[in-house]
Formats: C-alpha cells, structure tokens, sequence
C-alpha cells in the first residue's frame, strides 16, 4: 500500500478560517506569517462540542434505527440459555441489529438471574423460544420507535463504553 504522503513532507495545517487578505494586512514585509494566537495541537476539546457531536450521533443512530422494519414472520424456533444468547442468534438470524436499549436490558435480564434457584437452567426450558423471540421483538420495537435521541445521548455520555452495546449496523445496499 503506498501513502499519498510521506511522512517526511511538511503538511499545511489551516487552524482558522481567515481569508489569505486579512492575513497580507498584517504582513510587515519581513516574510514572516506567524500568527497572533498561541494554539497548541494538544488541547482537550470544548466539553460543548464533543456533547454536541454526541447528540448528533444518537439522532443519527435512533433515525436509522426506526427506519428498519421489526420481521413480521418468524423463521424458526431458536433454543437460547441467556437473553444474550437468544439476541445473538436472533441478530444472526435476521441479519439486522437490536437497539442499544434492548442490548442493554438483555444484559440486565441476565445479570438478575445470577444466584437465583434457575440459574443454571436453560431459558428455554422455563420460557417457550417463541414467546421469548416475540418479547425481545416488542421491546425493540418501542427503543426504535419512541426513544429520544436526547436520552440516548445522555446515556452514552455517562457510559464509559456505549460502542460495546451498540451493534454494527451493515445497511442492505
């Protein structure tokens, strides 16, 4: 793979975005085009911007989210020992991904059955597939259609990994 730039070039960064003349009124003749403000590359970016940038990836994300049809007819009866598990193959099945709430819930449901008396016990034995696929499929259905953008973006600013809940998203071209 060859690089449109090696890494020896020297590359012009623009950091405003003043025009060339207002630059040429400050020009003293001497050559020299420094500039007046001392930025440094380093600097943390404004807390404002980057809440901002999230708010536009959650309208972004619960947008393409509620345009994706929840599947009408059911393919198969799935065996599962975890909600996790059940989502999983129900992703695979369906080849389209569950909200970041539903992921998040699934999890929780999990995490409620450690040490209770049916731990170990396979969900399928205790809740038929169908029912359980149809559930899962219910929720989902109200995260894409009523979840606001503005409470996803709050919880994904106070989760220190949302991407790990957040399923790739392959749109059908």
């Amino acid at each position: 793979m060859k690089r449109s730039i090696a890494w020896d070039d020297q590359v012009d960064v623009i950091l405003s975005d003043e025009s060339s003349s207002s630059s040429d009124a400050n020009d003293d003749g001497s050559g020299s085009n420094q500039s007046n403000s001392n930025f440094t590359i380093d600097q943390p970016p404004e807390e404002k911007s980057s809440e901002e940038t999230v708010i536009r990836r959650a309208q972004m994300y619960q947008n393409y989210m509620k345009q994706i049809p929840i599947p009408t007819l059911r393919g198969s009866v799935i065996p599962f020992n975890s909600w996790t598990g059940l989502s999983k193959s129900i992703k695979k099945l369906y080849g389209q991904p569950l909200h970041y709430l539903t992921n998040i819930l699934l999890i929780q449901w999990d995490k409620m059955r450690i040490g209770g008396e049916d731990e170990d016990r396979p969900l399928d034995t205790i809740f038929h597939p169908c029912k359980a696929e149809a559930n899962i499929w219910l929720i989902e259905e109200v995260h894409r259609g009523t979840t606001s953008h503005h409470h996803l973006a709050k919880l994904w600013l106070s989760d220190p990994m949302p991407h790990a809940f957040i399923d790739p998203i392959f749109p059908r071209l």
